[in-house]
């Protein structure tokens, strides 16, 4: 990879209203707010980018995604990216990607091994 992935120390502030609006269609308001604060105050961590995939079960979006290609040019710039926010579902035995998507979809097209920060609940 040519590219150097750079990442903020910490999710930007509007992340985790992002991410209890996207747990609010599969949690009640409730829950969705319990996992936005338990965010907040989880620590850093990262994991490779292929292993969030494989856990989520998510589909691979395609540069050609509008929001996948603004994150692959903020990659190209040397702009610094927003880390992901990530739920487990025990139930499922899942991953949700409650913050991110759109990022972990344009650094997995430069390197599936790439690390990943995030904060994790």
């Amino acid at each position: 990879m040519s590219e150097k992935i750079k990442w903020l120390d910490e999710p930007e502030e509007h992340d985790y209203p992002a991410a209890q609006s996207y747990l609010r269609l599969i949690h009640d308001e409730a829950a969705a707010a319990g996992y936005a604060e338990a965010l907040r105050k989880a620590p850093m961590t990262e994991f490779h980018a292929k292993d969030i995939f494989r856990a989520s079960g998510l589909s691979l979006l395609g540069i050609s995604n509008s929001h996948v290609e603004k994150d692959r040019d903020k990659i190209l710039s040397g702009k610094k990216l927003s880390p992901l926010l990530l739920v487990r579902d025990a139930r499922n035995g899942k991953v949700v990607i409650a913050d991110g998507y759109h990022r972990i979809c344009s650094v997995y097209s430069f390197d599936e091994d790439a690390m990943i920060p995030c904060k994790i609940v």
